[in-house]
């Protein structure tokens, strides 16, 4: 995977158009797995900062977006990454109505997570990022940073 970046989450072209819509309505936003309450294990999307963000989540994935100017984080517990730290996450559009918290609820549709198991390259391509971050790097990705919500 020489000269390839490993990514922990991607977005579908479905996601990213609804992503680009969303944002003109409520300006930067966030995402965070949901860990099974409310609406199953879906992603909810937030303006950013409105679902504050600490040192028990951590950023998977800042998300480029054809069109938007910051990228869109995306967070998970603590807890839960330590299950699905082998995992890859693709965020995917599908019609329903999800939960009421998420900024596509009044859309028809929902944003959904489909997953698949990391390569061992991948794997250890992420796993290396890991460890070249510095300490000061590491609580950022974690806590939010500063600035961040």
């Amino acid at each position: 995977m020489e000269g390839t970046h490993a990514a922990r989450v991607a977005l579908t072209a479905r996601a990213a158009g609804l992503i680009r819509a969303l944002s003109a309505a409520h300006g930067p936003l966030m995402f965070h797995q949901s860990g099974g309450c409310c609406d199953g294990s879906s992603p909810m999307c937030y303006p950013r900062g409105e679902f504050r963000t600490g040192a028990s989540d951590v950023l998977l994935a800042e998300l480029a977006v054809d069109g938007l100017p910051e990228p869109v984080g995306f967070w998970m517990s603590a807890g839960q990454f330590e299950r699905w730290r082998h995992t890859h996450l693709t965020v995917d559009v599908v019609p329903g109505r999800g939960s009421g918290f998420s900024l596509e609820a009044p859309e028809g549709v929902r944003f959904l997570v489909r997953s698949r198991l990391l390569t061992d390259a991948e794997q250890a391509r992420l796993d290396g990022d890991q460890e070249e971050a510095s300490a000061s790097e590491s609580v950022c990705r974690r806590s939010g940073g500063p600035g961040r919500a």
